[in-house]
């Protein structure tokens, strides 16, 4: 515990925290307490596991997704597996799967009560500890008439969550009451993980701690345009990534910049809203895009989900350490059926213009890397295109890869 907490004090690096869960509740849950874990989805197979009661099956199955993150990690992290279950006298609903049985359950819960039990295990890769624990919540559902379960069966959420319902999404309405931890119903109790960590020796403030962003200052963002080819190539990296968006909707550009790409989409007849961290790239993004940009980190995006037709990323992925954050971000914020466009391989691509050879380390715009990460968050490569880069000097432009991941319609 001293260890830790003298390391916080310190100004150290953050312990490497890992969520092994898809769920974008937990994630979001975790994220509006400050904490940005990185996220590993487990593969544990949840239909084939049993346990002797409700609660039990919970605290099971979020033991397995820690295990099999930690059993493929191949440094040290603390993981966090989680699992929710619903039980209604004694018998325990997780997702449903399909409309007719999540109609089926919302017809039996309608006016009566459950408990909402959600299985923790922490397992601390450096103390080799684990712990298992349990928190359970009980839960009043509302007399739902057969109209308001149809309706809300049709917007596909009951069919993808435990026991058919959320307290935080479009299932808000139909909850009454409940007795307990409210984040625990969304999926993850933040009190039951605040002491988990503190037994393997990491107080929760310690989780608070971010990286700075990186940032340009007025000279850099003022010399920006003329440096990276100006009109000519943004009109260049406009043009194809138009031709990979489904038109009409709402365009957000992550790391607008200077908003001169997001100028030239507008131009073509798009919607563009841009969000950047510096400021100073934004002072001229907003004589671009005026009252369409703001200040917002790609893995913390200001919009609810899925609330955008199209993410739009140019030059963003090759600056950073972990592709994951923003992926998921990209995945919650897109509606099904939404496309992410991104540049890919620049590193790769410059590169070969000039006539060298791969660089030995691949980084997290490389397109496998993006194709395993994407497959994971729901995102499947459907689209593709290229686009010329400056010329510079006597080396050849660079042709620079653009590819279009689509939201699953689930």
């Amino acid at each position: 515990m001293e260890a830790a907490e003298s390391a916080v004090a310190a100004g150290k690096q953050r312990p490497r925290f890992i969520l092994a869960s898809a769920s974008p509740a937990r994630l979001q849950t975790l994220r509006d307490a400050g904490v940005e874990p990185e996220v590993i989805v487990s593969g544990v197979d949840e239909d084939n596991v049993t346990a002797e009661s409700p609660g039990e099956l919970a605290r099971t199955l979020a033991t397995l997704k820690a295990r099999a993150v930690v059993a493929n990690l191949d440094d040290h992290a603390t993981v966090l597996g989680c699992d929710s279950v619903l039980e209604i006298d004694g018998v325990g609903y997780g997702k449903p799967g399909t409309a007719e049985v999540a109609r089926e359950r919302l017809r039996a819960m309608r006016g009566r009560s459950g408990i909402l039990h959600t299985g923790h295990c922490l397992f601390d890769t450096t103390t080799r500890h684990e712990l298992r624990e349990l928190a359970s919540t009980t839960v009043h559902f509302a007399d739902l008439t057969d109209d308001e379960i149809d309706a809300y069966v049709a917007t596909g959420e009951p069919l993808v969550v435990a026991g058919s319902f959320t307290v935080d999404g479009l299932g808000g309405p139909f909850v009454t009451g409940i007795e307990g931890d409210y984040h625990n119903v969304v999926g993850v109790s933040l009190p039951l993980l605040r002491r988990m960590l503190a037994e393997v020796g990491i107080p929760w403030p310690a989780l608070w701690q971010t990286p700075p962003p990186f940032e340009y200052d007025e000279a850099e963002a003022a010399r920006y345009d003329e440096t990276r080819g100006g009109t000519e190539r943004a009109q260049a990296a406009a043009a194809a990534v138009h031709s990979l968006l489904p038109g009409g909707g709402r365009v957000v550009e992550l790391a607008v910049g200077t908003g001169i790409v997001a100028a030239e989409l507008v131009a073509l007849g798009n919607l563009v809203h841009g969000v950047d961290l510096s400021t100073a790239m934004l002072r001229h993004a907003k004589v671009r895009l005026p009252g369409h940009v703001a200040v917002a980190d790609a893995g913390r995006l200001p919009f609810g989900d899925r609330r955008c037709d199209a993410i739009v990323a140019v030059w963003l992925l090759h600056l950073l350490e972990d592709s994951d954050p923003v992926l998921a971000e990209v995945a919650r914020v897109l509606r099904p059926g939404g496309v992410f466009v991104t540049t890919t391989e620049k590193t790769e691509s410059s590169r070969y213009a000039s006539g060298r050879t791969p660089a030995d380390r691949r980084i997290q715009d490389a397109l496998p890397h993006l194709i395993a990460r994407a497959t994971q968050y729901g995102l499947t490569l459907d689209g593709a295109t290229t686009f010329p880069g400056p010329t510079k000097g006597t080396v050849p432009p660079a042709t620079y890869p653009l590819v279009r991941f689509r939201r699953s319609l689930r």
